[in-house]
């Protein structure tokens, strides 16, 4: 018997840009010009039924128009379609396009394309380099950062999926004034769980500014967007795996995405996400860590972004209660949840360890006083 061993030890530099400003694709196309990926000349453009004449068919052109190759992928819009089934059907049609690993992928459009584009490129080919473009707030605050890629399954959300990190990011701001007011509001939530877990003045500007913010203002819009990427940067910065801290980028979710999955999509990610960080308020209370008031700035907040607090009357406790079950910080079937600290904080009950075991019982209160 013998033994050789492989080493592989390695250092990898995953370190790219976040460019946020106004109608970027010309600036994408001048990058790609520059060597951006390299000396590739295939693009695949991933998007959604609604970006597709919005944004990403222009981009195509773009593409073309400088001589690149480039095909558009387009699947149904929606959180529906971030499945497996979708994967399967945009790799099958880049394979028939004649595509191999001498490709790019851009995705352009929200968390769902971005999601699925960034979980294709790093198993397709056993991996392909891909660039965000995103076009909602909602992807400027969350999905486009971090690297998380992922699809849903009937039994749960996001567990299938893995790390990967694109070669460059793109906040095109311009885009947001083509999205409804509810697709606004609903990236909110996600700005507005960033103050809430890390930046205090972030959340009083918030409260200030909510109004300049709906309505599309630029220097609002700029701050935002800039903040979002400042916080959740140095939370990926210091756990890129979520081996600990990133796990308070969670605050909200747990809740939140069973009442998402329970709605059956009626409620936007954002939206159910809202309800989820009021319930985590309630919890963070009844634990010591926040008083009654700051709870109230929370919901206040909330309600001035156009989002709900409340859990829909057409929702089923019982059935969101088992829902709650699937998500994937649930350990040895127990609950795990994140809360915040006052406001602009996150309470850590041990060493780089953020989450807290919550009974079935605890969390029925806390979904009966929502």
């Amino acid at each position: 018997m013998s033994t050789f061993d492989v080493e592989l030890k390695r250092v990898v530099d995953d370190s790219y840009e976040i460019e946020t400003g106004y109608e970027l694709s010309g600036k994408l196309i001048s990058d790609l010009r520059k060597g951006l990926v390299g000396k590739i000349k295939k693009f695949a453009v991933i998007t959604d039924s609604v970006v597709e004449e919005l944004y990403a068919r222009h981009i195509h052109k773009l593409l073309l128009d400088e001589g690149y190759s480039s095909e558009l992928f387009v699947f149904p819009a929606g959180e529906k379609s971030k499945v497996r089934s979708t994967k399967e059907m945009i790799e099958d049609a880049m394979l028939e396009k004649e595509y191999r690993r001498d490709c790019c992928i851009i995705a352009v459009g929200g968390g769902v394309v971005t999601d699925l584009a960034g979980f294709i490129a790093g198993t397709f080919a056993r991996g392909v380099p891909f660039i965000n473009y995103a076009t909602t707030l909602l992807a400027a605050a969350d999905a486009s950062v971090g690297g998380k890629t992922a699809v849903d399954t009937p039994r749960a959300t996001n567990l299938i999926g893995l790390f990967n990190q694109p070669k460059k990011v793109y906040i095109d701001i311009a885009t947001w004034k083509t999205l409804p007011k509810n697709q606004i509001s609903s990236g909110l939530a996600e700005t507005i769980k960033h103050a809430c877990m890390a930046d205090e003045e972030f959340f009083n500007y918030l409260e200030k500014n909510m109004d300049s913010i709906l309505k599309l203002e630029k220097e609002a819009c700029d701050h935002i967007s800039y903040k979002n990427c400042e916080i959740k940067y140095k939370v990926v910065m210091k756990d890129e795996k979520e081996s600990g801290l990133r796990e308070i980028l969670n605050l909200g979710h747990t809740v939140g995405r069973a009442i998402e999955t329970c709605s059956d999509y009626r409620l936007l990610h954002g939206e159910a996400v809202s309800i989820g960080l009021v319930a985590q308020t309630h919890l963070s209370r009844k634990l010591g860590y926040m008083d009654d008031s700051q709870v109230v700035r929370v919901r206040e907040l909330l309600k001035k972004a156009a989002l709900p607090i409340e859990i829909p009357d057409y929702i089923d406790k019982d059935e969101l209660l088992e829902k709650l079950y699937t998500d994937k910080k649930v350990r040895d079937s127990k609950l795990r949840f994140v809360v915040q600290y006052g406001i602009g904080s996150m309470v850590e009950f041990d060493k780089n360890d953020f989450g807290i075991s919550v009974s079935k019982e605890e969390a029925s209160e806390i979904l009966d006083e929502i």
